[in-house]
């Protein structure tokens, strides 16, 4: 949540230095598809960052200083509904201004590293706002009396120990000693379920099959599925017997009935629904925001998308790709459904994929780093991933080294100061300061047209029979 503004000067430009790894590999696969803008996700909530809401004051010691900044929860609107409440697992990262953020799992985020990942779930179980009967919590950690600020802000305090290594204080001596009270029993808990995902999210297969299954995981009592433009394919999304879906639940699985001679394609399908997402959750955004972790959830909207494409021969591929943050990048994995070997080239090195099977190539990135790898193939197909690897804190090593608090971290809201909320010298984000260089690095984007991309030569095509 801190950020030195050096620091995150170049934490930017690192990113834009290297703001792209592309993969180009020959695919033979399903036709005319065209070029995805949203490759499968393993899905759930999406939200909007609003702000910090309901904080308190800390002291983050850090070489021989001492920075004041706003500690509590954090408010995210959800998506098509809903609303969520987070806090920070990601002490000197700013927060970006409106930024979007994504449920994912702890593998995908700096908790894969976290031996106390389990810890901060159990302090966010068992404190404010999933414990707010405040007189019973202040019992409990004999803290004297708390209001909501203060109980959120040492719950925070307690979190930032664990996620960050940090030395942090609250400074209301109430909610330091709530804090104090969390650390010491914090008991390692499981990672929490996802509130929906559909697995795997990209099937293949040939015309006149049925594709998949699909495995439907949520906490929700029913999903309704929907299929995208199917009409002029005449795809179904059916059960395992054949009958067609609009609702599903927790195990339920998916297919994609293709009819026999169908010209060669692809479609997808969607799967929504309304459910509290698991405390627990974490979320991640691809704009280098900071990481935050659920912390409280109203009836929201959740959802996930999968893909399937067919053809009647040759190799038919699906791909999808998810952040490895244990493995330091981006899980490809790659599932031939054909008749042919499947052959594709990832950074310089080609992998084969043999018809039946299914591999999964992890593409090597470096902390902080934008990522984007597209792999191409005839008839204008085309699969692209992109993001940002943000899988350390400072503490864990993520930094340059000289993350000492500033006078501009980020904890306050996306976008404004802190200090009219709380009444005290609470520092303001550290967006707005550095709002003149972002939107520097942003224009000289656009004058080299992207040429910060490393890109691969896209393999031409063999000929129709060859």
């Amino acid at each position: 949540m801190i950020s030195v503004k050096r620091r995150g000067v170049a934490r930017l430009a690192a990113a834009v230095l290297a703001s792209g790894l592309v993969a180009a590999g020959a695919i033979v696969t399903a036709g005319t598809a065209a070029a995805d803008d949203a490759p499968p996700s393993q899905g759930g909530a999406t939200a909007t960052l609003s702000g910090l809401k309901t904080f308190d004051q800390a002291v983050i010691h850090d070489k021989g200083k001492d920075q004041k900044v706003g500690a509590g929860l954090f408010e995210m609107a959800v998506d098509n509904g809903g609303t969520i409440q987070t806090y920070c697992i990601d002490l000197h990262n700013p927060t970006q201004s409106k930024a979007k953020y994504e449920e994912k799992s702890w593998s995908a985020t700096s908790l894969a590293h976290n031996t106390n990942a389990g810890k901060i779930n159990w302090i966010l179980q068992n404190s404010y706002p999933q414990v707010n009967d405040l007189s019973a919590l202040a019992a409990k950690a004999n803290s004297g009396p708390l209001t909501e600020k203060t109980a959120a802000a040492g719950t925070q305090v307690a979190i930032w120990r664990f996620s960050d290594g940090a030395d942090v204080d609250a400074v209301d001596p109430a909610a330091e000693k709530l804090a104090d009270y969390l650390e010491k029993n914090a008991q390692s808990l499981e990672e929490p379920k996802a509130s929906l995902t559909l697995d795997p999210p990209a099937v293949s297969g040939k015309s006149g099959e049925r594709l998949g299954p699909i495995k439907v995981h949520t906490n929700a009592d029913s999903v309704t599925v929907t299929p995208g433009d199917t009409a002029a394919s005449g795809v179904k999304v059916v059960d395992k017997d054949g009958k067609t879906v609009t609702s599903a639940a927790d195990g339920s699985e998916l297919y994609f009935d293709v009819p026999a001679g169908a010209a060669d394609g692809n479609a997808t399908l969607t799967a929504q629904a309304a459910t509290k997402v698991p405390v627990g959750r974490a979320f991640a955004s691809a704009t280098k925001s900071q990481t935050q972790i659920l912390a409280g959830s109203s009836e929201s909207t959740v959802s996930a998308t999968a893909t399937a494409d067919w053809a009647k021969k040759g190799a038919i591929p699906a791909l999808s790709a998810e952040k490895n943050c244990a493995k330091g990048g981006v899980d490809i994995t790659a599932t031939n459904k054909g008749d042919e070997a499947f052959t594709f080239e990832l950074l310089g090195e080609k992998h084969t994929i043999e018809a039946g099977k299914s591999e999964t190539v992890t593409a090597p990135v470096k902390e902080d780093q934008a990522y984007k790898f597209t792999i191409t193939g005839p008839n204008g197909f085309e699969k692209t991933f992109s993001g940002v690897l943000d899988c350390k804190t400072a503490s864990t090593g993520g930094g340059s080294g000289d993350e000492t608090p500033s006078s501009q971290p980020s904890p306050a809201s996306a976008g404004g100061s802190s200090a009219d909320s709380s009444g005290g010298d609470l520092a303001e984000t550290g967006s707005s300061s550095n709002t003149p260089i972002i939107a520097g690095v942003a224009v000289a984007l656009v004058v080299i047209g992207g040429g910060a991309v490393f890109f691969v030569r896209k393999k031409k095509a063999a000929p129709a029979g060859e």
